[in-house]
Protein backbone atom coordinates (compact mmCIF):
# COMPACT_ATOMS: atom_id res chain seq x y z
CA UNK A 1 0.00 0.00 0.00
CA UNK A 2 2.84 2.42 0.90
CA UNK A 3 4.32 1.96 -2.70
CA UNK A 4 1.42 2.87 -4.29
CA UNK A 5 0.55 6.10 -2.55
CA UNK A 6 4.33 6.69 -3.48
CA UNK A 7 3.43 6.36 -6.88
CA UNK A 8 0.71 8.19 -6.60
CA UNK A 9 2.37 10.76 -5.00
CA UNK A 10 4.96 10.55 -8.32
CA UNK A 11 2.10 10.15 -10.91
CA UNK A 12 0.39 13.67 -9.45
CA UNK A 13 3.66 15.38 -9.56
CA UNK A 14 4.41 14.44 -12.98
CA UNK A 15 0.61 15.41 -13.97
CA UNK A 16 1.00 18.73 -12.17
CA UNK A 17 5.02 19.25 -13.72
CA UNK A 18 3.70 18.12 -17.43
CA UNK A 19 0.54 20.69 -17.26
CA UNK A 20 2.10 23.95 -15.23
CA UNK A 21 5.70 23.18 -15.50
CA UNK A 22 5.83 23.24 -11.30
CA UNK A 23 7.53 20.48 -9.56
CA UNK A 24 5.49 20.09 -6.33
CA UNK A 25 9.19 19.73 -5.18
CA UNK A 26 9.23 23.26 -4.67
CA UNK A 27 7.31 22.99 -1.74
CA UNK A 28 10.29 21.01 0.23
CA UNK A 29 12.82 23.48 -1.20
CA UNK A 30 13.29 22.17 -5.25
CA UNK A 31 14.80 19.00 -6.02
CA UNK A 32 18.09 19.67 -4.84
CA UNK A 33 17.08 20.17 -0.71
CA UNK A 34 17.31 16.42 0.72
CA UNK A 35 13.89 16.05 1.81
CA UNK A 36 13.01 16.72 -2.06
CA UNK A 37 15.72 13.92 -3.00
CA UNK A 38 14.51 11.47 -0.41
CA UNK A 39 10.75 11.65 -1.78
CA UNK A 40 12.04 11.27 -5.27
CA UNK A 41 14.35 8.08 -4.25
CA UNK A 42 11.08 6.72 -2.48
CA UNK A 43 9.12 6.79 -5.40
CA UNK A 44 11.81 5.70 -7.25
CA UNK A 45 11.93 2.64 -5.12
CA UNK A 46 8.17 2.55 -4.67
CA UNK A 47 7.88 1.99 -8.54
CA UNK A 48 10.52 -1.03 -8.39
CA UNK A 49 8.64 -2.45 -5.80
CA UNK A 50 5.46 -2.13 -7.43
CA UNK A 51 7.07 -3.84 -10.43
CA UNK A 52 8.64 -6.75 -9.32
CA UNK A 53 5.55 -7.62 -6.71
CA UNK A 54 2.63 -6.47 -8.99
CA UNK A 55 1.86 -9.98 -10.48
CA UNK A 56 1.81 -11.68 -7.14
CA UNK A 57 -0.46 -9.61 -5.72
CA UNK A 58 -2.55 -8.58 -8.83
CA UNK A 59 -5.61 -11.12 -8.87
CA UNK A 60 -6.13 -10.06 -11.96
CA UNK A 61 -2.41 -10.03 -13.59
CA UNK A 62 -2.31 -13.80 -11.52
CA UNK A 63 -4.51 -15.11 -13.68
CA UNK A 64 -3.02 -16.79 -16.29
CA UNK A 65 -6.35 -16.30 -18.43
CA UNK A 66 -6.47 -12.56 -17.90
CA UNK A 67 -10.04 -13.05 -17.22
Amino acid sequence: MIAFVLLWVGGVNWGVFGLTGWDVGQIFGGMDAPISKVIYVLVGVAALVTIFTHKTYCKYCADKTGM
